[in-house]
């Protein structure tokens, strides 16, 4: 596909596939609140539920680009902004719900400062929209081994928005709910990995950013609203596999040694002791899937050896602790008790 002529900056991108009712649903939001100064483009993965019909029969001003085959969601987004000549592109998930300015202030922090990379709104769940979102409420960090936790959401406990977060500050990881990022930044760390499939890649890709400099911010008066779950349900076997080998894999892609062997080893403990409960809990097939995760792991890491390579060569700075936390998010919220981000040692 040809590169077009874009006289806009700015680009919200929406990757579809075989998702009509979503469209049903939120569509009208994203047409109604996308500014002036940003163009909406649906990316279509080779949909077959009549979606492409759908957008073309009663949203004619939205533009439309239809891939012939389903990409997946990571080379789905890939392709689409390789081809689309923006500025700036938003990665905009088809479950999300927009509001009125939700575009203003990130694009005001992206102009204000070129060393802001990418910026994360507050994300509230719109089944309950005085909550934050589980997948990434008020902006994402990693603890030592590398699990991630939001402002907002410690595990599974996920604060109510009474501004506690009102302020912008620098993140570990934006969420891929809505990622507005700068596309040469985009591309020069590689954009999302499509190994990953789902969960955990836009960490992967933010730690990248960050390991060559850039900076990830949080912009507190832009809200959206997530859905979540749309592709995995939180309780799916599939998602408990998904969550740990990818993991793993962004780990070993991006910590350098020697502490990468240090992670991994207490890794081992603390997963196993995961599978442990949950087959304790009765709940055989997810503690399969962590076992199987690490399986998948051990042998997908061989053919990252080259990547990890390139990644710790192109690194120019060593990631903050106020980034990366200096501690255990687990001994935080399983021995200290600590499970809101406002109880995290400083």
């Amino acid at each position: 596909m040809p590169s077009p002529t874009c006289p806009k900056d700015v680009a919200v991108l929406v990757l579809n596939w075989n998702g009509l009712e979503l469209l049903r649903s939120f569509l009208p939001s994203w047409v109604k609140f996308t500014p002036e100064e940003a163009d909406l483009i649906i990316i279509d993965n080779g949909s077959t539920d009549g979606s492409v019909a759908f957008v073309r029969e009663h949203y004619p001003e939205v533009r439309l680009v239809a891939f012939t085959e389903n990409y997946g969601f990571a080379a789905g987004y890939n392709k689409a902004i390789a081809e689309l000549d923006y500025k700036t592109v938003v990665l905009l998930n088809s479950d999300v719900e927009l509001s009125d300015g939700w575009l203003r202030e990130p694009l005001e922090l992206l102009s204000s400062d070129p060393s802001i990379t990418a910026v994360q709104p507050t994300i509230r769940a719109q089944r309950s929209p005085q909550d934050f979102e589980y997948a990434g409420a008020a902006g994402g960090y990693i603890d030592s081994l590398g699990y991630p936790f939001c402002r907002g959401r410690i595990l599974s406990v996920v604060e109510q928005d009474q501004g506690q977060y009102s302020t912008p500050v620098d993140l570990f990881w934006a969420s891929g709910a809505c990622l507005i990022i700068r596309r040469a930044a985009y591309l020069e760390a590689g954009g999302l990995d499509p190994i990953f499939f789902a969960h955990q890649e836009e960490i992967d890709l933010c730690w990248r950013i960050l390991a060559r400099g850039g900076r990830i911010v949080y912009a507190p008066s832009s809200t959206i609203y997530h859905v979540g779950g749309a592709s995995l349900s939180a309780e799916s076997p599939r998602k408990v596999f998904l969550n740990f080998r990818n993991n793993l894999l962004m780990i070993y892609k991006n910590l350098p040694a020697p502490r990468l062997y240090t992670v991994l080893l207490l890794r081992v403990f603390l997963d196993f002791l995961a599978a442990l409960v949950y087959l304790v809990k009765l709940q055989p097939r997810h503690c399969f899937a962590v076992l199987e995760a690490w399986r998948c792991f051990l042998i997908k890491r061989l053919r990252y050896e080259r990547v990890r390579g390139d990644n710790l060569a192109k690194t120019t700075t060593q990631i903050s602790p106020d980034l990366m936390k200096p501690y255990s998010i687990i001994v935080q919220y399983y021995l200290r008790g600590r499970k809101r981000y406002s109880q995290l040692p400083r």
